[in-house]
């Protein structure tokens, strides 16, 4: 009984624990433990970001098309294919957890590539296109859309580089041992899929 009673005794004893937390926080901060909530924190905020602009342009595809249709014998081809495109995008279901797969995030990319190849041809069928050119709602939209893929690219450079630094925390030692205890893997990126996917439309006003 006596040694049953030490051993309970030992056990309620604060300073051990106290120990015990202290190595315990030692041993996560030397595996990155903390650096890997981070960084993947980091890659969620930049994807939110990316998300949010592609969502921006998508939304400024209705108004576009509606405003071009009003011009006559415009190329139909050319609208249907932002049309068609802009479809493509919203049939592609998109949450958080399509930055862990890559699968998803290539046909989302993909999809991405052509709506802004689909309106680059669209803006620049429109040159030829005096009238379009000088109505006030086309130059406004003209305006949103440049703004918009500038930013699109800003964007996808910061996700790319928030995800290189979350990979060398998940693939580097000892910062993997962390990234293992939270089930954390190496994560897919962007990369080009169709040509000049990156490249922003050209806007001249």
């Amino acid at each position: 009984m006596t040694i049953v009673r030490d051993l309970r005794t030992e056990d309620r004893n604060p300073m051990r624990n106290v120990a015990i937390l202290a190595l315990l926080s030692v041993f996560a901060i030397g595996c990155g433990f903390n650096e890997v909530i981070e960084a993947d924190e980091d890659v969620k905020a930049a994807w939110a970001d990316v998300e949010n602009h592609y969502q921006r342009r998508a939304d400024l595809v209705p108004n576009l098309v509606a405003t071009v249709k009003g011009v006559k014998n415009y190329e139909r081809e050319t609208l249907e294919a932002v049309v068609q495109a802009r479809a493509k995008v919203g049939s592609i279901q998109v949450d958080s957890s399509i930055i862990d797969d890559p699968e998803r995030l290539e046909a989302f990319e993909r999809a991405q590539g052509q709506l802004g190849s689909a309106l680059s041809r669209l803006i620049a069928v429109a040159e030829d296109y005096p009238e379009l050119k000088a109505t006030d709602a086309y130059r406004d939209l003209q305006t949103q859309l440049e703004g918009t893929e500038n930013r699109i690219a800003v964007a996808r450079r910061r996700y790319i580089e928030a995800v290189a630094e979350y990979n060398k925390v998940v693939l580097r030692f000892p910062s993997m041992i962390g990234a293992s205890l939270r089930g954390k893997k190496e994560r897919p990126t962007f990369k080009a899929t169709t040509e000049n996917a990156h490249v922003a439309p050209e806007v001249d006003l």
